[in-house]
């Protein structure tokens, strides 16, 4: 039986909520997910960012190479929709490696062609996980290792590798 899902407002009602085997396998198996105590991670920079809509909280920690200013690890943690993990799950896939320019570089229109499409309704989720991202190089580049608005007491110590 199909699964049917409307909002209040009708803008979704009667549409399938269908997603790709992409987008489930990201889902049910997302990479580079920060499982445990963040602290075991040693990143040189955090972002965290939240959408006050669907409730969605996400929370990305960068490793930096500085000598060629890439990426040379990242991984992420979320209080989100199965759209919002997928979605982060893919960025993080696509930004490993990249260069900080070019990560920021990384569009909503790009993580949604990796994923095959996500449903019309859902879009906004792809988002999240870049926002966070660029709230994290915001942060490298200041020289902090925390997102402003997150309490000093939940901050990730900065390591040099």
């Amino acid at each position: 039986m199909d699964k049917k899902c409307g909002s209040a407002d009708g803008t979704n009602a009667g549409q399938d909520w269908v997603y790709t085997d992409t987008v489930k396998d990201h889902f049910l198996n997302p990479r580079n997910f920060l499982m445990g105590d963040e602290a075991q991670f040693q990143c040189d920079a955090t972002g965290i960012v939240g959408n006050p809509i669907c409730g969605d909280q996400m929370k990305m920690f960068i490793r930096v190479d500085p000598q060629t200013d890439r990426i040379s690890d990242i991984r992420w943690k979320t209080y989100g929709c199965a759209s919002a993990i997928a979605s982060t799950s893919a960025l993080s896939e696509i930004a490993k490696g990249r260069t900080l320019d070019e990560a920021l570089a990384i569009t909503a229109e790009e993580i949604d062609e990796y994923l095959g499409k996500l449903p019309r309704h859902k879009f906004h989720c792809s988002v999240l996980g870049h926002d966070a991202l660029k709230e994290a190089v915001k942060n490298y580049r200041a020289g902090t290792s925390r997102s402003a608005s997150e309490p000093a007491s939940a901050s990730t110590s900065a390591s040099a590798s």
